[in-house]
Formats: structure tokens, C-alpha cells, sequence
């Protein structure tokens, strides 16, 4: 039995070795780049099966991608590979005082091809749990629809199905039909991982306890939101009183990119585990702040053994 099934795009990436103009460098490292996949990796390093449902270009990139994920132990028998279209990449821009640039090389991928025939209904029925992103529904109209019937069979068999908007607007046409799709998915869902920028774009609201009712007036009863806050830790709320949980203190902050990856692949796993909410949450706090402390998306997932060292020593992680 699959525990997790995700779905969604990874790219090819590359990063230079140094910092400054990519005009300037020649020098990159080659990984992986896809929230669904991270997630799913980060899960299986925790304990879990998963499998990820993609498509990927009949291409040298695509095979990267490929044996990639499958070398971390995670079921890629859903994806498929396209011959008429090519494998996603992106190329990373380092700076010393802001964040990375991101150039994108994804328009017509192979992924943003994917379709509703694409989605196996005996593959998501047959798993416990569903994580989705908002990713996905930017791609293409068909990969929307590849989307809506993976969540479709998903509610209809009583999957666990999470969801983070991880918002993305320069893939959207508009800030209106984002809206508009985000908060279609939003009622259907039972886990709901936002942070506090995601519910100023689509609720208009600021306050963090005021953005967790008003998604949670959304959604059916007894759903769980995590609200991400950073630094601060995370709130959570299930339809009774919101409670804090605090974060694990990182003396050596490496990469911030993969944090929220990383926080909802430890939620999944304390969920799949059958924890108390606030255990979840803790874990989920720890397996991202491990995350940040290694360069990369997913070189810092930790496994459970790591998680083990970890766990109750929030005043400081080194690594």
C-alpha cells in the first residue's frame, strides 16, 4: 500500500557554485526541483511509502528526475514520459543579501501536458493520504483537470488530502483566477497548510487568527489548518481553540528554500503516524528547521533516526 501520493512538476535546476550575475558564472551543480516530489522524498525518509504521479520529457533531464526520485525510494510507476515535449528547468541566481532568483523554463513542459487521463483512480484509492500544492492547477488548463479528478477520487475515498497553496503568481494569468481556483480547492480539502502572505492574497486579511477562521469557514468541520509563522512557529485549529506550537531554534540558517516542503512531508508523516495534532505540528516544525540547515531542497529531509535526536531540544539545532 502506498501511505502518500502527491502530484505535480519537477524540474531539472541548476545553481552556481558563487554568487553574482548568471552572465558572470560558469560553474553550476545539477538537482531536483518539484514541492510534490520534496514532499513525497520527505516522507519516505520518515518511515512511509509514496508514490509521485507526473509526466516528464523523453529526455536526458527527464531521466535525471527520474532515477532521482526513484533512488530515494519513492514509487514513480505514475509517471509518465513524453516524447513531443520537454523536461521542466530552472536556474537559480545566488545573491549574498536577498533572496535567490529563480529564471523558469517551464511553458509547454511535459508536465504542464499532464491531463485527467492521466490520474490512475485504483493508484489514489488505494493510498491514505493525497498532498496536493497550488502549483499544479497554474500549469495548464489540463493539468487543472488532472488535478480536480486526483482530488475528486480522493474525497470520494475517504483519503486524508492536504493541501498548500504555495502560491505562485507568475504562473497565473491573474491575481482574480488564482483566487477564484484557490478557493474552489480550499472547501474540498481536510488539511489546510497556508502561511500568513498566502491568506493576504486570498482573504484580504492580516491577522493570523483572523486568517484561520476565515479559512476554516470555509471548510468542512473538524478540518485541520496549520498556519505557518515563520520564525515564530506555527498556529493550529480544529475547530476549537487555535494553539501555538513553537519553533525549533537553527544557529546556522543555510537555505530557506524546502522549508515549507519539508514542514508539511513531518505534518504528513505525525498524521500518518496517528500522533496528537500538537505532535504533529511539532514534528513538523523540527523536520523543517532540520531542512534549512543543509543547502538544497531536499539534501537536508532528515530521516527518522535524525528526527529521534532532535525531538524536545528546541533551543538549539546544530547540524
Amino acid at each position: 500500500m502506498i501511505d502518500l501520493v502527491t502530484i505535480g512538476e519537477t524540474m531539472a535546476a541548476m545553481a552556481p557554485g558563487e554568487v553574482g550575475s548568471l552572465k558572470y558564472l560558469n560553474n553550476f551543480s545539477k538537482y531536483i526541483a518539484g514541492a510534490e516530489s520534496n514532499v513525497a522524498i520527505g516522507v519516505r525518509r520518515l518511515g512511509f511509502n509514496s508514490g509521485w504521479i507526473s509526466k516528464l520529457g523523453k529526455d536526458p533531464l527527464g531521466d535525471y528526475v527520474e532515477f532521482f526520485v526513484r533512488g530515494e525510494g519513492v514509487d514513480v510507476s505514475q509517471v509518465k514520459r513524453d516524447k513531443d515535449h520537454r523536461t521542466g528547468l530552472l536556474i537559480k541566481e545566488m545573491h549574498t543579501t536577498k533572496e535567490p532568483k529563480v529564471f523558469y523554463y517551464r511553458d509547454n513542459s511535459a508536465a504542464s501536458h499532464l491531463s485527467k487521463e492521466d490520474i490512475d483512480e485504483n493508484y489514489i484509492k488505494n493510498a491514505r493520504h493525497l498532498h496536493l500544492t497550488g502549483i499544479t492547477p497554474a500549469l495548464s488548463s489540463s493539468a487543472r483537470e488532472a488535478f480536480f479528478e486526483a482530488l475528486k477520487v480522493a474525497r470520494e475515498n475517504n483519503l486524508k488530502i492536504s493541501f498548500d497553496p504555495n502560491l505562485r503568481l507568475k504562473l497565473w494569468d491573474s491575481i482574480e483566477e488564482m483566487r477564484e481556483v484557490m478557493l474552489k480547492i480550499i472547501p474540498q480539502v481536510n488539511v489546510l497548510l497556508p502561511g500568513v502572505e498566502e491568506g493576504e492574497i486570498l482573504l484580504g486579511l492580516s491577522d493570523p487568527e483572523e486568517i484561520i477562521k476565515g479559512f476554516y469557514e470555509m471548510m468542512d468541520p473538524g478540518s485541520l489548518i496549520v498556519l505557518k509563522i515563520g520564525a515564530e512557529g506555527a498556529l493550529y485549529y480544529q475547530g476549537d481553540k487555535i494553539e501555538h506550537v513553537e519553533p525549533y531554534c537553527v544557529d546556522n540558517i543555510v537555505d530557506l528554500i524546502g522549508a515549507g516542503d519539508a514542514f508539511a512531508a513531518g505534518l504528513i508523516s505525525g498524521l500518518l503516524r496517528e500522533l496528537p495534532i500538537k505532535e504533529a505540528v511539532e514534528l513538523a516544525n523540527l523536520v523543517g528547521a532540520l531542512c534549512i540547515t543543509v543547502k538544497g531542497d531536499i539534501e537536508g529531509l532528515p530521516t527518522w533516526e535524525q528526527v529521534e535526536v532532535y525531538q524536545g531540544k528546541k533551543d538549539e539545532i546544530h547540524r
